[in-house]
């Protein structure tokens, strides 16, 4: 599935949106052309269980929203005590029901490496929520770590920056996350064509694979998920629908 990291931009009108739709339809218009969607405002303020049930009520059948776990876990609480800020967050964000996608846990910068915590972490979300990871301080990166979300079906977020991963590429679950930041491609912040054919390389061969375009600025991230989309077609990948696809 390919899709964006957000979707409500100024920029992305005349570009995604019509110039007289009304911003209260985006959603409504993003889903015609996408079939998935991460949700990064949660992470900032955890929305009710209402917005999340309507989230569900006004997308297709077929949409899945990844959603970025609140920062209250990841960043005031630090992975410590996690038992009510995960029981909170899937309380609302199951508003969602069979269109909840993956749970991505971006832990912040400082945040050194600590497993055990993590591991006690991964042990509040029921099997059947698929969760991801982004580490972003490379005492992470260790044997450790790797077990730890092997062991709970958890996944490591394959990140980029500038067409590099800003981490290893394990596979340490039965599906693959991608976020991709920032590309190096003119107008700034694009990818090029051989950025985006070396991430569909990796993830050639998985049995599925959730890819959000972050470079929101300017709508570099609808464009780069049609180039994307597209380059996968001509290579005979199956891919959900886009603006390339139509």
């Amino acid at each position: 599935m390919v899709g964006t990291s957000g979707w409500q931009y100024a920029d992305w009108r005349g570009r995604l949106y019509p110039a007289g739709l009304a911003q209260r339809l985006w959603l409504e218009r993003y889903a015609e052309e996408f079939t998935t969607v991460e949700i990064n405002n949660a992470f900032y303020r955890l929305p009710e269980r209402k917005t999340f049930e309507q989230w569900r009520e006004r997308t297709p059948d077929d949409f899945v929203v990844a959603v970025k776990m609140s920062r209250y876990l990841t960043h005031v609480k630090r992975l410590k005590e996690p038992e009510e800020p995960v029981a909170r967050f899937l309380g609302r964000a199951s508003g969602l029901g069979e269109k909840l996608g993956p749970v991505l846990l971006q832990l912040p910068p400082t945040l050194k490496g600590d497993p055990e915590a993590l591991a006690r972490t991964l042990e509040q979300f029921p099997h059947d929520v698929r969760v991801v990871v982004e580490p972003r301080h490379k005492t992470w990166f260790t044997d450790e770590t790797r077990d730890v979300l092997t062991k709970h079906g958890a996944v490591l977020c394959w990140a980029d920056r500038r067409g590099r991963p800003l981490g290893p590429l394990w596979n340490t679950g039965n599906f693959v996350y991608v976020r991709l930041h920032e590309g190096r491609a003119k107008p700034w912040p694009r990818y090029g064509r051989a950025a985006t054919a070396r991430w569909l390389d990796r993830v050639d061969g998985c049995s599925e694979a959730y890819t959000y375009f972050n470079n929101d600025q300017g709508g570099a991230a609808v464009e780069d998920a049609k180039a994307l989309v597209a380059m996968a077609r001509r290579r005979g990948v199956e891919v959900s629908r886009s603006p390339a696809a139509r």
